[in-house]
């Protein structure tokens, strides 16, 4: 851990703070005027950010998912019974990423790779994209460079069974009701 001060104009404070906390894990910033009362001084506690974990290989991401087929099913069906132009919760577009990553990787034992990798890398992209404005922001190049991955992830991450705590929407383990 260790202590930044900046001396800069007033109306640059939030565009330092801002910066900062992008590059490290930052406290709250203190102020104090200048001695000339011109500047403000910025005190910033700081640390390095930690290495992010690497994204689950896909055995591990995809491990609690339900069939291909069973999601190809959750997921056209979703996309069946929604109204025309009606944009459609996260969770679809999440599932059906995975589900276009999952049959990519059935189809890229070795190159060159086809349309199933693709269209998993344009369905990777456009989820990416919808959570891009709540992503830090050094972690926006390393998702850019994988978006599949980051895919992984988040599917991992929401793959729990929710079937007892319906706060957390659809249950990615058991998309029937009936299981």
């Amino acid at each position: 851990m260790f202590e930044i001060r900046v001396i800069t104009d007033p109306a640059d404070t939030d565009r330092v703070t801002t910066t900062l906390s992008a590059a490290f894990n930052t406290g709250p910033a203190r102020q104090c005027p200048t001695r000339d009362g011109q500047r403000t001084r910025l005190y910033v506690t700081a640390d390095h950010r930690p290495d992010p974990e690497p994204f689950p290989l896909p055995e591990a991401a995809y491990a609690l998912a339900p069939s291909i087929l069973s999601e190809m099913r959750w997921v056209t069906n979703t996309l069946a019974t929604a109204e025309c132009f009606t944009g459609l919760e996260r969770s679809y577009y999440l599932r059906k990423a995975a589900l276009l990553d999952r049959i990519a990787l059935m189809d890229e034992p070795a190159p060159p790779f086809g349309d199933a990798t693709e269209a998993a890398e344009a369905a990777a992209v456009f989820l990416l994209d919808t959570d891009r404005a709540h992503l830090a922001g050094h972690l926006v190049e390393r998702v850019d460079k994988d978006p599949r991955g980051y895919v992984r992830q988040q599917y991992a991450q929401q793959a729990r069974c929710g079937c007892d705590d319906h706060s957390d929407g659809v249950c990615l383990i058991h998309p029937n009701v009936d299981h």
